[in-house]
Formats: C-alpha cells, structure tokens, sequence
C-alpha cells in the first residue's frame, strides 16, 4: 500500500505532464491551421473599368466578380505607378517608385538615347534602377519568415537574371523572368525560358492558372502565398476565334459607333470598349482566375484563403494595342489621370467584407503590411515603409488621411506626360515637369478630371505641391531635364502626322477588327491548335 502511495504522486505528474505536452501540440496545430493561405492575382494593364463589377457592359467576368462581391471592393485603389515595372517593384517591397528607384518600365530609354529614336519631346526622361534592390526583404521573403511556402507564376519584368523571383523570396518560379509581355504571345509555344511549353495552342493565361492550381493543391496542408501575375492583358492582344466572334457579336448588339478615338496631347485615345479581340482576352484571363478558385473550392480552402485582386496600371486606351477605355475616367496606362493608375482593387478575407465598398484612398504598396498583420506576422515598417495596413478599413473601421504620390517623369510609349501627382483626401494636384504647370481636381465631384480648380485654390495648390516636392526629395527622386535640340515646330510637325496619319489608321484597324470576315492568319495566333 505504502509503495502505491509512493509512486501516486509520480504517476499524477507524468499523466499530467503528457497531457500538458498533447494540449500545446494540439494549440500548435491549430494555429498552423488557423494560418490564412493568401492567393495574389495580379493582372497586367487592366482597366479601371475592364471587369463587369466595375461597371463593364461589354467584357464578362464573373470570377473577378465574385472576389469583389465575396470581400471589400475598394473604390479608390490605385496601382503605385502608371506603369508596370514601377507598381510590381511597389507591391514587393511597399515602397513608392521615387524610393526604390524604378519609376518606368524596365527597358524604356532615357536620356539621349530617348531623343534619339525620333522623339520630339521637351524633355530627356532620367535614369531609373533596372532590377528590385536585393537588400531589400520583400512581401514574400517576409511572409517566409512567417512559415508560408511562396509561389509566383507569369509575368515579373522587376529584374534580369539574379533578380527573378527567386532571387526574392519566392520558392517556386513558373514564367518570370526579364520580358514584359509574353514572347510567343497567348498560345504555345511561349518562348519563356522559365516556362516550359506545352502543347501548341494551350492558352498561356489558362495554363499559368493550371500551375497554380496544381502548387495549391500540392501544398493544401502548408500555409502558403501564391502570386499569380498573368502576361494579359498586355500586348498583343490575342484571342481564339470563338471568342473573338462572341465579342464582336455582342459589340454590333450594343450599336458600334462611327468613331471611337479622339486625339490626346501626343496620341489617339480610345473612347470605347468594343475591341472584340481584347474582350476574348479579358475573358480567358477571367476563365483562368476561375480555374484558381475553383481549386481553392474543391480542397476545401476557400473558408481560411485571402484573395487579393489588382492591376498594375490602368488600361491601355493609346499606343501599344490601343485595347479598351477607362471612362468615365481619364486616360489610361503611361497618363497622370486617373484611368492611368486607379485600378480594380479587391481584397476577399473569409468573415470580411462580403460586399461592402470602400472609398478611402489606397494603393499598392499597403498590400505588404495588410498581408503581414492577416497573416499574425511582425510588420516591418522600415521596409513596407509607403504603406499601411488596410484591416482597419477591411473590418469597416477608418485609417489616418495620409498623402499618397505618385512620380513618372517620363513619356513612356501611350502618350502621358512627366509628372508627379499627390493625393490629400479628395484633392489631387498633378505638377508637369515640361513647363511647371499645375492642375487641381477634386476627385469626390469630378472623378473624369474635366475642372482644373487650381486657379481658384491657389493656397491648396501650393500646400500640396510642397508636400509633394518634400517627399520626392527626401525619397531621392530623380528628374527630367530640358533637351537641348527640342524646337517647337518639330514637334508640331510631329503631330500632325500623328493626326493625319495614325488616328484614321486605327479607325481603319477598328472596324477590321469588328467586320464578319476577319481573321489574323497562323490559324488565329496558333489558337486554333486547342481551342481554349
């Protein structure tokens, strides 16, 4: 009896102490489990008004729909550059262009190599980084440190080889490497050396969703960050015959209008949204993010998934393929308007938003420290250091008003001009580097920016364009300088063969595009392979 007495006491703490170490196992797992996966679609020049949720009567897409619909829909989202290599360097790192260097497209000319292919312009755009700073700990590296297994497929164009993906956090890389748009275009074979290709005809936009699908279903058990960057709808725009017909029908039952194009400052500006062969690209882009989800769907994932959903710039209404509109905003990819760089801005989380709009100012760079804080991780403010997290605003609570810049010195290929603009609240101040000048909107009234009010807020326009010159100068920012050969009339001249030559071409290519018989040759793009 003395012996049981003995060894009570020793078996009660063994017992309880196998209980206490099952119990923190358990709490363990269930925090791993507790883990939000996050899913990042990023897609390339995509309008403002490109999605039906956003407005759309032409293009279709009721799974970019459904990831506004199911979260916040944020009215007043913006890209962090009106171009693409500048805003994707902004969402890594959650700095703002002027910060990290990048301010145009990687590959654009600058200087006198600028002037030199032709240009006509007032000004010689300056320097800018050719790859993301590896110092810098990026979104995924963080969440990394955070236990998530990191994905990325499609398109990078944020650094050549040493600065790909990998070189940045991500454990997986399908598709990113230095090119801007997709070398073999949408159907196989791709010419991506990082893409093995796969049967001719397969859609580039479908099969880089079937690659995420398969990376979520692979890693169902492991919280995981896949960031899934599609080449569409960037140039060339290219679509199946099928889907081309479907678009061009439903354009003739809309009414097509005799013109769809008024001049711009430098190019042609595209009016409507009735380019049959850009609609079946928007569509397949929409069939992929559909894929996507229904992957999360299927393995049970959707209830503990964030779902991210932007673009990097604003849809291209002039120069490269001329594809779609942005009103009722203004301009669109390479412009300091609004269609330039308010984009399509969602952000689902599961017991958030359902729904709800938002019209508090936001940008790409508070993707980094949103995610972190959803993710139960540490923030890192001296990285995201230009951006804030929005959970305040996804769970209906309000953030501090904050200024939010934007720095494009630059012309770029679509026709805006060398700019920088600052938001405060509801006024936005555009400052052009050709002349000085200064615009004022308030974007609460008139969202198109018709109404210059500068003249009668002189003491706002000045408050703002100190702010703005204060945080481009602390950022480092870099500025275009006068060229020296630039005369007036060459640029009149210029001009008027723009006028005389180029807007009646691509009313011409418009109606071709619309006709019965059209047809591209090579079988459609190679689509004709394996219908999509």
């Amino acid at each position: 009896m003395k012996k049981v007495i003995f060894f009570l006491p020793v078996i009660v703490l063994i017992l309880f102490s196998c209980q206490n170490k099952q119990q923190k196992e358990s709490e363990q797992s269930n925090s791993q489990q507790k883990k939000p996966n996050i899913l990042f679609i990023l897609v390339d020049d995509y309008g403002y008004t490109d999605c039906g949720v956003m407005g759309s009567q032409y293009y279709e897409t009721p799974n970019v729909d459904r990831i506004a619909n199911e979260g916040t829909l944020f009215t007043d989202g913006y890209a962090a550059c009106s171009v693409c290599s500048p805003s994707r360097a902004s969402i890594m790192s959650g700095k703002f262009t002027a910060r990290h260097g990048i301010t145009d497209w990687i590959g654009a000319k600058t200087g006198e190599a600028w002037s030199k292919r032709g240009r006509a312009t007032q000004l010689l755009p300056p320097e800018y980084k050719h790859s993301l700073a590896l110092e810098y700990t990026t979104l995924p590296e963080a969440l990394k440190e955070a236990g998530y297994k990191t994905f990325f497929a499609g398109k990078w164009h944020i650094g050549e080889k040493g600065s790909w993906p990998e070189d940045h956090g991500f454990d997986i890389n399908i598709g990113g490497w230095d090119a801007g748009s997709p070398s073999g275009g949408y159907f196989a074979p791709y010419k991506n050396p990082n893409l093995k290709s796969g049967p001719d005809g397969e859609n580039l936009s479908m099969r880089l969703a079937r690659e995420t699908a398969n990376f979520i279903k692979n890693n169902k058990d492991t919280a995981f960050f896949a960031y899934l960057s599609f080449y569409a709808v960037h140039g060339p725009i290219q679509t199946s015959q099928g889907k081309w017909a479907k678009y061009r029908d439903k354009a003739e039952a809309m009414g097509i209008a005799p013109k769809a194009f008024k001049m711009g400052h430098f190019l042609p500006m595209r009016q409507t949204q009735d380019n049959p062969i850009y609609g079946g690209l928007v569509e397949t882009m929409d069939d992929a993010v559909g894929v996507v989800l229904k992957a999360l769907d299927d393995l049970g994932l959707d209830d503990n998934t964030i779902v991210c959903f932007t673009g990097d710039n604003g849809g291209v209404v002039a120069g490269d393929a001329y594809a779609t509109s942005n009103l009722p905003l203004r301009g669109g990819k390479g412009y300091q308007y609004e269609g330039g760089i308010r984009e399509p801005f969602f952000i689902k989380v599961p017991g958030m938003g359902n729904g709800k709009r938002c019209s508090t100012p936001v940008v790409g760079t508070d993707f980094y420290p949103t995610l972190l804080e959803l993710a139960g991780a540490d923030l890192k403010p001296e990285e995201h250091v230009d951006g804030v997290s929005l959970v305040p605003l996804l769970k209906g609570e309000s953030i501090a008003e904050r200024p939010l810049i934007w720095h494009y010195p630059h012309y770029g290929n679509q026709g805006g001009e060398p700019s920088s603009i600052i938001r405060i609240g509801d006024w936005k101040l555009i400052h052009y580097y050709e002349d000085g000048r200064e615009e004022l909107y308030n974007l609460k009234d008139d969202m198109g920016e018709s109404n210059d009010l500068a003249q009668e807020h002189n003491a706002r326009v000045k408050e703002m364009s100190t702010k703005l010159f204060e945080m481009l100068h602390e950022m480092g920012a870099r500025f275009p300088e006068k060229d020296p050969t630039w005369t007036a009339e060459r640029e009149r001249k210029k001009l008027e063969q723009v006028k005389k030559k180029l807007l009646p071409r691509l009313e011409k290519q418009r109606m071709k595009f619309l006709s019965k018989d059209f047809n591209p040759g090579n079988e459609w793009w190679g689509s004709m392979v394996v219908e999509d």
